[in-house]
């Protein structure tokens, strides 16, 4: 079929040449990387924040990428190197005030210029739409162009005041090779919070464990003093042994009864050696027995009223 009616078909349009390669357009790339999030492909709004490796995401969507890993998404390689929400850091951003955004385009035939941007550099101006380089500090998250970091060089951040290293400046949307810079960062920085951690915890244990050996195993100070607290108590006890019998003896001259010792044998007074005088105060004496007859009436608590 074909070929009739007088059509003369050409030669592209019967042999199959190789496909061309279709070139990305820098412009739709740029606007995608800038205002775009790279995770949920949704338009930045804030809270906005930036990985490690410099890409921008909203905050909203790295939570719901933490808490819900089980779902295997095709963006989820973008933030696979996000282990928690300390990887990434909140940027301040400065708003553009010559940006309008949607304010303008109520009918929707306004032209959208795509080399306006929400936000600007605060020391230089520039906007970040991508035609210039942008970075942001690790520690603080305050986003500058860089041009402002190379003219005004300063140990400490141009908006908060916040001391910062090299290794603390991370470009947005960087090149293959910046990436790769800050990927090695990366990896060194978080090996650096490993060893860190591990050092830590054996000193942790040992001082939770020296209290515990002290309190369990006294010292030789505890040992050496307990010894002769043991026998000066023996020494006392010896001597207090005698004691009672003396007091008895000298109880028995001056006619005066002692009390006995805790621990003697007891024995009864008729037994011993003393006088009858001393006997007759006790009621274990002979004297101090009465009959029946002088006992006590079953009414009357004495014996001399009947």
């Amino acid at each position: 079929m074909g070929c009739d009616g007088g059509t003369i078909p050409k030669r592209h349009e019967l042999v199959k040449g190789p496909k061309k390669v279709e070139k990305v357009d820098k412009d739709a790339e740029l606007v995608a990387q800038w205002n775009y999030c790279t995770l949920s492909q949704e338009i930045l709004r804030r809270p906005i924040v930036a990985c490690e490796l410099g890409r921008l995401y909203n905050k909203d969507a790295v939570i719901e990428f933490l808490l819900d890993k089980s779902s295997e998404k095709a963006l989820g390689k973008a933030a696979s190197h996000i282990k928690s929400i300390k990887n990434v850091t909140e940027l301040r951003l400065s708003d553009n005030p010559a940006w309008e955004g949607d304010r303008g385009s109520t009918k929707g035939d306004k032209h959208d210029d795509l080399q306006r941007a929400r936000f600007i550099c605060p020391v230089v101006g520039l906007e970040m739409n991508g035609r210039h380089r942008f970075c942001f500090l690790r520690g603080c998250g305050c986003v500058f162009s860089e041009r402002a970091l190379k003219e005004i060089r300063a140990e400490v951040c141009h908006t908060c005041g916040a001391a910062f290293q090299e290794d603390d400046v991370i470009v947005l949307n960087g090149t293959k090779d910046d990436v790769e810079t800050l990927k090695v960062r990366m990896e060194e920085r978080r090996l650096k919070a490993k060893l860190g951690k591990k050092a830590k915890k054996p000193k942790a244990v040992e001082a939770v464990s020296k209290p515990d050996v002290s309190e369990e195993s006294p010292g030789p100070s505890k040992v050496k003093t307990g010894k002769p607290e043991e026998t000066s108590l023996d020494s006392r006890e010896k001597k207090a042994g005698p004691a009672p019998r003396s007091a008895v003896a000298g109880g028995s001259s001056s006619g005066k009864a002692g009390k006995p010792v805790c621990g003697a044998t007891k024995r009864s007074i008729a037994d011993s050696e003393e006088s009858e005088a001393y006997k007759s105060l006790f009621t274990s004496h002979s004297s101090a027995k009465r009959s029946k007859e002088e006992s006590a009436h079953w009414v009357t608590h004495t014996s001399y009223c009947f």
